[in-house]
């Protein structure tokens, strides 16, 4: 639950998430003109990209709400420094919408590289304002709560840190192909839903005698 000091920041984050999420839906036109007797059915099935690239921005952009209320559930004050952190982050989701529309105009055409550069791009900024407003909270437990789990708090912690390094591969590999740069962040998506200490044990190589 949210504590009194932290309620509202965690309100003003979830109206920001929400419409976010709810912009993305903007991208998907109802198909009015079929040329050449092209059916209904081939004409939305024409529309992929669009759908993959919603599917995509909506899946991560719900874990990263996830995530942001988990990241909550541990931090039990607020100062500016948070406050700035934190909006940062916002800044990340709110520009979500203009990458995946991106995305969903040109993948499949000339332009998608590009489009797939600014796509992931924006992802690994938004792990690293991630980063930035866990360890602006946490940093020697100076806004957790003062009964925090440390164990779960060092697994965010871990499972945070290789989070910008996973969205650069995810970026490399839109310069060869777009299509597989989106199904690896929709993998990311999966990896990051995990829970914090889950996530950070595949994250880490295992030890060998």
């Amino acid at each position: 639950m949210a504590s009194e000091e932290t309620g509202r920041v965690e309100a003003f984050s979830d109206g920001v998430f929400a419409i976010a999420m709810t912009l993305l839906v903007l991208d998907i036109k109802v198909p009015h003109e079929l040329g050449g007797g092209q059916s209904l059915a081939r004409a939305l099935a024409s529309q992929w990209p669009t759908y993959l690239a919603f599917l995509t921005s909506y899946a991560t952009i719900l874990i990263m709400w996830v995530n942001h209320h988990r990241l909550f559930t541990h931090i039990a004050r607020w100062d500016e420094r948070l406050l700035f952190a934190n909006g940062a982050l916002l800044l990340g989701v709110v520009l979500v919408p203009f990458p995946t529309a991106l995305v969903a105009d040109y993948l499949g055409q000339a332009g998608q590289t590009t489009a797939a550069m600014v796509y992931n791009g924006t992802f690994i900024v938004i792990a690293i304002f991630f980063n930035l407003l866990w360890a602006t909270a946490s940093k020697e437990g100076r806004l957790l709560r003062a009964d925090h789990d440390v164990e779960a708090v060092r697994g965010i912690t871990d499972s945070y840190r290789f989070g910008p390094l996973f969205y650069v591969v995810t970026f490399i590999v839109g310069l060869v192909s777009a299509t597989t740069s989106l199904v690896m962040s929709l993998a990311l998506a999966v990896y990051f839903a995990l829970p914090s200490r889950v996530s950070s044990a595949i994250g880490k190589p295992r030890r060998t005698l």
